[in-house]
């Protein structure tokens, strides 16, 4: 499938990635609607600082993907829609796991009865490697077993099957992402990365971390945006699964090492108990198999390995280290 011509809506496109995403097709000369979460601000998130060159080609659609109408209504007209709108974080997902069913998985549902009502050409989910929970067998293929250790996790486990539910009952053409650890300018400071580049920016040298000994495969965010378009346009992915990473592992303590040293410092790590996940819910390695990428969609990443990962890494520090970035973050709290 050629993505040119196509009108495209992006659900979560005031998100980490979702912006950029969506950016990058209206670079590409695509048209996009944008759909955001409503709310009485007016504000697009991240879109709010994109180029006005960008701003000015975008159709957006304030809504929440809770709401069936909504969302049917927000994608009448498109052929394709790229579904990135869900709750991400994991320490809040202890706090309140029922909303992350009704914004998970309802919201999926959503999307694919719509989708299957509509006639949509094409529906790329979003899926994520905590659904594989701690790694059985390294690299994590398509194949590995599907654990859910945290409610989030168990949500995107939901929401992947209902996706593919749609395929394999209706012929929807759906087809699933997974992406592994994406990072990159923008990103919550929920997540690792953020937590320790923010902590040096603002000048400190303690820096409070939960376990350093569990590994991941940090994939940076472009190569992510890249995945997603290639997916979107192979055929041979409609009806699976298939992973996006760097297919490279490094701990949280090495990662925190190369942060420093990118940004040119010295740190000393705290454990912070608040950080730490419950002991079963930790996912200890995540390690991406990437061949089904290269086979189906024919993606590489192009920050792969330890010198892709180090080029990501300066990008990222470099974009948090701005003031005007480096405001919008509160290093000094622990965000759930």
């Amino acid at each position: 499938m050629d993505l040119k011509g196509k009108k495209i809506l992006v659900t979560g496109a005031d998100g980490f990635i979702g912006s950029h995403l969506t950016e990058e097709l209206v670079r590409r000369g695509h048209e996009v609607r944008a759909f955001t979460l409503y709310n009485s601000f007016s504000s697009w998130g991240w879109l709010d600082q994109s180029p006005d060159e960008i701003r000015r080609e975008l159709d957006v659609f304030a809504g929440d993907v809770r709401d069936p109408h909504g969302v049917k209504t927000a994608m009448e007209g498109c052929d394709v829609v790229l579904h990135l709108a869900a709750l991400i974080a994991i320490p809040y997902s202890y706090h309140s796991p029922h909303s992350y069913v009704g914004t998970n998985i309802s919201g999926t549902l959503n999307i694919v009865q719509a989708a299957r009502e509509l006639g949509i050409e094409r529906v790329v989910h979003t899926s994520t490697s905590e659904t594989y929970g701690t790694a059985r067998f390294v690299p994590i293929t398509e194949d590995h077993p599907l654990q859910g250790q945290s409610p989030y996790s168990a949500s995107k486990i939901g929401a992947d099957q209902i996706a593919l539910s749609y395929y394999t009952s209706f012929e929807t053409p759906v087809s699933v992402i997974r992406p592994f650890n994406t990072y990159g300018p923008r990103q919550s400071a929920r997540a690792v990365i953020p937590t320790i580049i923010t902590q040096i920016a603002n000048g400190a040298r303690k820096i409070k971390l939960g376990s350093l000994e569990p590994t991941r495969d940090f994939s940076f965010v472009m190569d992510t945006v890249r995945g997603f378009l290639a997916i979107a346009e192979a055929d041979d992915c409609i009806g699976k699964v298939t992973n996006v990473g760097s297919s490279f592992e490094i701990s949280i303590g090495d990662t925190a090492a190369l942060i420093a040293e990118v940004m040119g410092t010295e740190v000393e790590i705290e454990a912070d108990q608040q950080r730490i996940r419950p002991a079963k819910s930790e996912v200890e390695r995540l390690f991406a198999g990437i061949g089904k990428a290269r086979e189906r969609a024919g993606w590489e990443p192009e920050y792969a390995g330890r010198e892709g990962f180090g080029r990501g890494l300066k990008e990222t520090a470099e974009w948090f280290a701005d003031p005007a970035n480096l405001a919008q973050y509160k290093s000094d709290r622990y965000n759930i």
